[in-house]
């Protein structure tokens, strides 16, 4: 009885020790996922679901403390420059993301990447947006506001256009703040609204004039072996015909048969 009663209390001990663990464990996997950001503020209804505003905080970097099940971000009104791969890559839920009236001027490829089936409104007006990354919004089949930014109109815009997944009427957003070339004409206009403008005009002029060049190239040196070659061949034809006139005692008839053989 002593041995069975001493067993129990081991066993019991294990298991109550087990036991600790795993209810602290889901504390703590419960507390990342519903606690708050720092220096944010969080709500939660019941048709909205959970909200995060981070506004006017003068934050820096994207915070990476925020609550797995949020559905509404707010980080609007900050001093963000740069929107980092994966920086919302472990909210599965959100519905909406403001980052509007920030120092943006730089979207990293893969910058929305895990947002393309919850995300539906996406808000980047009011930044130092100056390219269009359509690397940054892989996946992305949301409304986005891409208004006031001082965007750059150039083949490079034109070419990522199709890339894109975002709702067609989004990139009406995209107002020519420069253009390359600038005689286009087009600053101050939406890009989307002007089909007939071709950017990559100039692109394709190069790429012709440097493939006539090339071709040109080649020509040249195609002519130029053809040249040599019948030189080289006259050459040691001329040469051979000498050897064969030099020989001594051969008939006649056959030298002239060898020279036209040759000839």
């Amino acid at each position: 009885m002593p041995l069975l009663a001493d067993w129990l209390l081991r066993h019991s001990v294990v298991m109550c020790l087990l036991l600790h663990s795993l209810v602290l464990m889901t504390f703590c996997f419960h507390h990342a996922a519903t606690s708050c950001s720092k220096g944010c503020y969080c709500s939660e209804s019941e048709g909205r679901g959970k909200t995060v505003r981070c506004s006017h905080q003068q934050l820096t970097e994207i915070p990476q403390d925020l609550p797995n099940d949020t559905q509404h971000i707010y980080l609007d009104s900050n001093l963000f420059t740069t929107v980092p791969t994966n920086a919302f890559a472990g909210l599965p839920l959100l519905v909406e993301l403001d980052l509007s009236h920030n120092e943006l001027s730089q979207l990293e490829p893969g910058a929305f990447r895990g947002l393309g089936s919850s995300l539906q409104f996406l808000d980047l007006s009011s930044n130092k947006l100056v390219n269009f990354t359509p690397d940054a919004f892989e996946g992305l089949r949301a409304r986005a506001n891409l208004t006031n930014n001082p965007w750059r109109c150039d083949c490079n815009l034109q070419m990522a256009m199709p890339r894109v997944d975002l709702e067609p009427a989004s990139l009406t957003g995209i107002v020519c703040q420069t253009s390359d070339p600038p005689e286009m004409g087009i600053e101050g206009l939406a890009f989307l609204l002007a089909p007939d403008v071709d950017l990559c005009v100039v692109m394709k002029k190069t790429t012709d004039v440097a493939m006539l060049v090339t071709m040109f190239g080649w020509f040249t040196m195609v002519i130029s072996y053809l040249v040599y070659y019948v030189r080289a061949n006259q050459e040691d034809a001329r040469r051979h015909l000498e050897y064969l006139k030099s020989l001594p005692g051969r008939p006649k008839s056959e030298e002239s048969s060898t020279i036209s053989t040759v000839v």
